[in-house]
This record gives structure tokens, C-alpha cells and sequence, in this order.
């Protein structure tokens, strides 16, 4: 996320953000996934939250799950939030990032690393199956029109509607891209950090609030910025996952078992020599 793409396509720039062309086109037979999300609260009193995680995640690894996690134990440790689900949003072909698999086989890893090891973690097809690249300003819209528009939001015991804050998970490589006129638009960050705000996991050794005092858009925002350090040291990359399978050496117990058996059922991987991006965090390769 956050990165440029190749032939001069830049993942999060272009013109004023326009709200009325947000949802783009709805896959044929697409159906938005809502079978783990929480069916009641239990604080009435906290708002509900969605995590949203935008990435390649070709292929999916065990730090992509372990971020979701982390962010789950700062919400329920100190937060006025209340977690209801998570969902992960491989990004389309339309990327042309190097060494990105189809979207069919990123979205089939994505569901089998979720759909028996968490009772919480989904994964929405619309971004992956667009027939154009979608930014993630547009994507969260997606999730909110799902969230609130179509579903009508958290229904509380009384009978009343609580509207869901959806969050983008990322990583802190992330933010530090948000500084880059080049690679996001200001109007997108704006929208973005004021509308849903992030979720950021930090990576040992940096620091994102010092960055975030140094950036305009950034701290005036940064109340809906929330900073979780990762604890225990974690540089699991999907390029480093698709080096190893191009090299021939294990991936074992650095991506679930269901995905590993995948990626070499369908031959992933094994052709091509990917490179490794410039800004973007590891942890959403």
C-alpha cells in the first residue's frame, strides 16, 4: 500500500477526491462477506469498530495475520472502541506490481489463512475483482457503504443503530509514505485519516509519532491516528516469501500451511523473480 506502480501510475495520487465516484463496479456474483462480524456488542456504550487491511499479500504470510491481532489487543486493552471483524482487501491486477499473482489465487490464500484459524478475520473480494485499480480512499468508502449504507450500521439491544467506524490497519512504513506528494494525494489523506483514520503497527526501532509531528495533514489528524508497537521483532515479507519458493527453500511456519500447500498446488511463485518496492511496509507486501 502506498507505493508507486509501475509505468508511472501512482497508487494513491490523482484529482480531487470525488465521493459520488467511489463504489466503482460490483463484481459479477459479488456478495459483501458479513458471516464473522460480531452480531451484538458487549459494551453499548463503546462504538463499533471494522479493521480494514488493504495490501498485495501475494502471498499472505503469518505477520499479515499478527497485525490484525496486535490491533485487536490495543482495542481491547484501552480504547472507546469495540472490535466486530476485520477484513483483508487484496488489490486488483490492475496494480501491475511486479510479482503480484491473479487476484482469484491472492483472495483464495487470504480466505484460507482466515476461514478456520480466526473467528473475526474476513476477506472482501470487490477491490481485487475491480476491472480498474481503486484507490484506498475508494475502497474504505466501499466498506462504509456496506457497513452503514446497506447493512444500516450496529443494531444495539434496544433497536436503535450505531453507525461502525471502519479503520485502515497498516503498517508504519506506511505512514512514513503518506509524506510523499508523489505517491498519495492530499485530498485522499484527508479523507482517509479524517473520515476512518489508521491503524498503524509500528515496527521496532522507528518511531511514527516523531514522523507524524513533521508532516501537516498528518498531525492535524493525528487523533485518529493509533500507534501499536510490535513488541516481538517480525520481518516476514511476501518478497522474501516468493524468493525463497524461486529459490526452492522452505516456507513452512512463515505462511499458514493451507497457503503454502496452495502456492505450490497452483505453482506460484516458482517462474519469476520479484524485486523488492522502495516505500512501502513489509508487512503489506
Amino acid at each position: 500500500m502506498g507505493e508507486p506502480i509501475t509505468d508511472g501510475i501512482s497508487r494513491h495520487g490523482g484529482d480531487e477526491f470525488d465521493a459520488s465516484n467511489a463504489q466503482g463496479t460490483p463484481p459479477p456474483g459479488y456478495s459483501f462477506p458479513t458471516h464473522k462480524l460480531a452480531k451484538s456488542m458487549q459494551d453499548t456504550s463503546k462504538t463499533p469498530l471494522v479493521l480494514v487491511a488493504c495490501g498485495s499479500y501475494s502471498p499472505v504470510t503469518y505477520l499479515h495475520l499478527r497485525m490484525f491481532e496486535m490491533a485487536a489487543d490495543y482495542f481491547n486493552a484501552h480504547s472507546k472502541y469495540e472490535l466486530i471483524g476485520g477484513y483483508f482487501s487484496p488489490v486488483s491486477d490492475y496494480y501491475q506490481k511486479e510479482g503480484l499473482a491473479p487476484a482469484v489465487h491472492r483472495v483464495r490464500m487470504c480466505e484460507l489463512a482466515t476461514e478456520t484459524s480466526s473467528t473475526w478475520l474476513m476477506v472482501d473480494s470487490w477491490e481485487a475483482l475491480q476491472p480498474s485499480y481503486q484507490r484506498t480512499a475508494v475502497v474504505l468508502d466501499h466498506f462504509d457503504e456496506q457497513l452503514n449504507g446497506n447493512m444500516g450500521g450496529m443494531v444495539l439491544p434496544d433497536g436503535t443503530r450505531r453507525k461502525i467506524q471502519i479503520l485502515l490497519l497498516a503498517g508504519g512504513d506506511l505512514i512514513e509514505s503518506m509524506g510523499r506528494k508523489d505517491v498519495w494525494a492530499s485530498e485522499d489523506l484527508h479523507h482517509i485519516l479524517g473520515q476512518y483514520g489508521c491503524m498503524v503497527i509500528e515496527r521496532t526501532g522507528t518511531d511514527v509519532w516523531e514522523f507524524l509531528l513533521s508532516h501537516d495533514i498528518l498531525y492535524e489528524h493525528k487523533d485518529n491516528i493509533h500507534v501499536v508497537k510490535q513488541v516481538i521483532y517480525n520481518d516476514i515479507s511476501s518478497t522474501k516469501v516468493r524468493l525463497f519458493v524461486k529459490r526452492k527453500m522452505s516456507i513452512k511456519y512463515l505462511v499458514p500451511d493451507a497457503v503454502m500447500r496452495y502456492i505450490f498446488d497452483n505453482s506460484l511463485y516458482s517462474t519469476k523473480l520479484t524485486r523488492k518496492r522502495d516505500y512501502v511496509s513489509y508487512a503489506f507486501d
